[in-house]
């Protein structure tokens, strides 16, 4: 398993590139310990280095990292390419602990940055709100990982959530079969996602939803009866935790009931991402759930 780096550690640390540095290199020692001796991300196959194996095949990287020789095979000739896809809408905002909603996807896309891009893999980002903000392409080239940091560390701007109109222009730009990876707190009406995100997968892309929620969302830990404001739409409405606890969490319930069967339905892979959930642990529970997908895994 992977080493542990709170939420409060990895907040005190404030350039991204370094936070998902700290965090790659925990991952990278936990899966050295794991009894897991191989993974698999998507198109490669790590095995163990035995006598008479071509040297060439050797990932040094991982060598560098881990001290234990790798083989790398590649079942295409052609890397990875990752679309991070990070909602930059006003809800994103919200934050109990020491990171908000959109630092916590912030620095889990940086991570999935790095180590990808670590691997030769090409990656991407683009950023919604009320519809698409930025979009840089998926690439792998010298410079390319700080402009990706540089995206992910601006600020969000003010705005509702269109994640359907969102979807449906992203599967305008993204063309080329590859990765795509959601990071949402999904606080947006879902009967229209579905049809989006079913095109994506029927243009060839594997999608991934990352559901990005605050404890005290999840919760509803408020105590005193207060003017509570819609974070989507600006609108305020006087309400004691004690009477609308029961209803509200019910509603959540039913609402991420709702999701997780939309990704059964589209075959799209979910994780649950709490933002008191380590980045590390995030990442290893992604990698090992696509090595077991593609049979890479070993014990």
């Amino acid at each position: 398993m992977p080493t542990h780096l709170d939420t409060a550690a990895l907040a005190r640390i404030r350039s991204l590139e370094l936070r998902a540095k700290v965090i790659v290199e925990g991952l990278w020692k936990g899966m050295h310990r794991s009894p897991y001796h191989g993974f698999s991300v998507e198109f490669s196959e790590y095995r163990a280095y035995v006598q008479g194996d071509d040297p060439r095949a050797i990932d040094w990287k991982v060598l560098a990292r881990s001290d234990r020789t790798f083989i790398k095979k590649f079942e295409d000739e052609t890397n990875l390419r990752c679309q991070l896809v990070v909602d930059h809408s006003r809800s994103m905002q919200f934050g109990s602990g020491p990171m908000t909603k959109a630092d916590y996807a912030a620095t889990l896309a940086a991570t999935m940055a790095l180590f990808l891009m670590q691997q030769g893999d090409a990656v991407g980002v683009t950023t919604f709100g009320q519809t698409l903000q930025e979009h840089i392409p998926a690439r792998n080239r010298p410079g390319h990982l700080r402009r990706l940091m540089l995206e992910l560390e601006k600020p969000a701007p003010a705005g509702a959530t269109a994640l359907d109109l969102s979807v449906k222009q992203l599967a305008d730009l993204v063309r080329k079969r590859g990765l795509i990876c959601l990071i949402s707190d999904l606080l947006a009406p879902m009967d229209k996602l579905e049809k989006q995100l079913g095109l994506l997968g029927a243009m060839g892309h594997d999608v991934v939803l990352f559901h990005v929620m605050d404890r005290a969302e999840i919760e509803f830990t408020f105590e005193k009866s207060a003017h509570f404001r819609d974070a989507e739409t600006g609108t305020e409405r006087f309400i004691d935790p004690a009477t609308a606890r029961e209803t509200y969490l019910n509603r959540l319930n039913v609402h991420r009931d709702f999701i997780r069967r939309v990704c059964e339905r589209q075959g799209i892979e979910y994780h649950w991402t709490p933002t008191d959930t380590t980045i590390e642990s995030v990442l290893f529970d992604f990698l090992s759930t696509r090595a077991h997908k593609k049979g890479g895994l070993r014990r």
